[in-house]
């Protein structure tokens, strides 16, 4: 969907004013905060056509307008000026590496630490291998209306599978059609190309309202994750109660939870190329859990076939710029740490400019 340079303007400002002040943006904010030139009248018209776009959201209690997760999509791909960290942030951020350069076990947990701290948000750590993994064939058994056991074959020869139960009970000539779509679309692909787009269409191929595709997708997405089985760490937890969004306790209590689990933060995204960054929005999460927050994460070599992953998760209205910023010097420190054994110079301090 084209969207004008001045609706992109627009957008630009209101999701900078929502991400620091979590209020609603009126037009009038816009246009008197703004040097756009514009008359509240014409924003307001404006913000109307975005909100019929899908870029923006009314809440129900406000005037004023939200950006939606396609909003921030589009404004991290194309709106956002990508941060770049001052001499003092990097000077800071070494001088912690630098403590426990000579401590390499300690400094994956410690690093989670410093990020936390940095970004006030819950920060995680781990390894990974290098190898992306794709899967060469999907076979779909049929047991009974409420269980199927599905097998992939992974292009190194290994095999995975999983006994699968529906509730809602399937028929046979369905589990065909998933067989048909599995081995025509999700063939082939990384762990990190099978995104909520294709298992939307996954879904339309085969007309399911059920989640029966989510689940079987979740399914090859986990038999894809080559990572090293190493403990994660997972860092500032409780940062996620500073922000608004998760005042709802209930809310907030399903994602600590998910957080806390191992093997939840093994499945969640990563970069699709080394040395990478990845932002994943709002419902481009596949976990229901994450669904109203965003994943960024950085990726780093440890040489030997191994990276090493650092990430965040916070609101959907989370700074990227400055979270991408710091992720990526830090994942680079990092690197020149494993592979080197020194700290690197301030001055690649720029920010990464990779995206999801």
């Amino acid at each position: 969907m084209d969207i004008s340079d001045r609706k992109k303007k627009i957008l630009k400002a209101i999701v900078e004013s929502y991400i620091n002040t979590v209020e609603p943006v009126g037009s009038k904010a816009i246009a008197l905060e703004t040097e756009l030139g514009l008359s509240s009248a014409t924003i307001r018209n404006e913000m109307a056509e975005l909100t019929k776009m899908g870029y923006l959201e009314q809440p129900h209690t406000s005037a004023g307008r939200v950006p939606s997760p396609q909003g921030y999509r589009i404004y991290v791909n194309e709106l956002m000026r990508w941060h770049k960290l001052s001499v003092e942030e990097t000077e800071e951020i070494n001088k912690v590496l630098r403590l426990k350069i000579a401590e390499l076990d300690a400094l994956i947990s410690d690093v989670g630490r410093l990020i936390a701290e940095l970004t006030n948000y819950p920060a995680y750590t781990m390894t990974a291998t290098t190898h992306r993994a794709t899967i060469r064939r999907f076979d779909f058994i049929y047991v009974d209306q409420n269980t199927v056991i599905v097998v992939a074959m992974l292009d190194n020869n290994t095999v995975k599978n999983r006994l699968m139960q529906f509730p809602s009970g399937i028929e046979e000539s369905f589990v065909r059609k998933l067989s048909t779509v599995f081995n025509s679309m999700f063939t082939g692909l990384t762990e990190s190309e099978i995104d909520s787009v294709l298992i939307s269409a996954a879904e339309r191929s085969v007309s399911d309202k059920s989640g029966i595709v989510a689940a079987v997708a979740g399914f090859a997405i986990g038999s894809l994750s080559q990572f090293v089985p190493q403990k994660a760490y997972l860092s500032g937890s409780s940062h996620i109660l500073d922000h608004p969004e998760y005042r709802d306790i209930d809310k907030a209590q399903r994602l600590l939870t998910y957080l806390s689990d191992d093997d939840e933060l093994l499945k969640l995204p990563v970069p699709e190329e080394e040395d990478g960054l990845r932002i994943t929005i709002g419902p481009e999460n596949l976990a229901e859990q994450l669904r109203d927050s965003s994943v960024v994460v950085a990726s780093y070599d440890l040489g030997n076939e191994m990276q090493g992953l650092l990430g965040v998760v916070g609101p959907t209205r989370m700074d990227y710029a400055k979270v991408a910023a710091r992720l990526g010097y830090i994942s680079r420190a990092l690197k020149y740490i494993f592979l080197g054994g020194n700290i690197p110079p301030p001055q690649i301090s720029e920010s990464s400019s990779g995206k999801d």
